[in-house]
């Protein structure tokens, strides 16, 4: 007979991709559990690391962390595909992303997006550490369900925070939180009828020269978007109907805030 008085103990991703750089080379490398860091060849070009979830998504109880540090010179950091928060009964998945930007360096941070599913629980914290004259570009976007498969989330648990810091002071602090209460009352005030969202982040020193382009690349149809700039930063925020032309724009602002370069491979549609 089986026993039917014991509960079920489910498995549990758990995973860690780190990769460190050092004038454009690769100095260090580790990769365990579901976490792996892929370097594709780039010829005469800036350096990628592209992040993959092995698992193929997060639910109760999955760990998962991403690391980078630059000493010195560019790199550009992606995943290579969509991030998946499935539904999670038992407590919140864990992600947790540290960049650490040396003297002179540059990191692009640009994540495809991150899709919750209906009764999503996830947890996940961003800090990007910028040395006094380092930079970065942040991205990220999230998407609530996939419209085409006509999925409706009505409740969920989102706990994201996103910080970059220079010289150990927070330069730029979002502590977002999105729960089943905003989703089923008035949504005017938070999302609206949106189920796509995205915030992008020029921090560098001139940073604030780069609004007018960006506002001049607010083109695509359906996308509502706003963005200001001060003290060496550019912030700019997206709001659309469905991931499709959340991508579209984030692609040609990619190509503003970037200087024309040509977005990651694992980006590019």
């Amino acid at each position: 007979m089986f026993d039917t008085t014991s509960q079920t103990v489910m498995q549990r991703a758990e995973g860690e991709a780190a990769v460190a750089f050092a004038g454009g080379r690769l100095c260090g490398l580790r990769q365990r559990g579901c976490g792996k860091a892929l370097l594709p060849r780039v010829r005469d070009a800036v350096p990628e690391a592209v992040f993959l979830n092995t698992a193929g998504g997060l639910t109760s109880g999955d760990r998962l962390s991403y690391r980078t540090e630059i000493a010195g010179g560019r790199l550009i950091t992606t995943t290579q595909a969509a991030e998946r928060a499935y539904r999670a009964d038992h407590g919140p998945a864990r992600v947790a992303v540290r960049h650490e930007v040396g003297p002179g360096g540059w990191l692009d941070w640009l994540p495809q997006e991150t899709i919750l599913f209906d009764r999503a629980d996830l947890v996940r914290e961003t800090v990007i550490s910028l040395a006094p004259d380092a930079g970065c570009l942040m991205l990220e976007s999230v998407v609530l369900g996939r419209a085409a498969m006509g999925e409706v989330v009505r409740d969920l648990r989102f706990h994201d925070t996103r910080r970059i810091e220079r010289a150990g002071r927070p330069v730029f602090l979002e502590p977002f939180r999105l729960g089943t209460a905003l989703l089923t009352g008035p949504r005017t005030a938070i999302l609206g009828p949106a189920r796509a969202f995205a915030t992008l982040v020029l921090c560098a020193r001139g940073g604030e020269d780069a609004l007018a382009p960006a506002r001049a690349a607010l083109t695509v149809e359906g996308v509502e978007a706003a963005a200001s700039a001060f003290d060496g930063k550019c912030v700019v925020r997206l709001l659309a109907p469905d991931g499709w032309p959340l991508r579209k724009q984030i692609l040609k602002l990619m190509a503003v805030l970037r200087q024309g370069a040509a977005p990651p491979r694992v980006w590019q549609i």
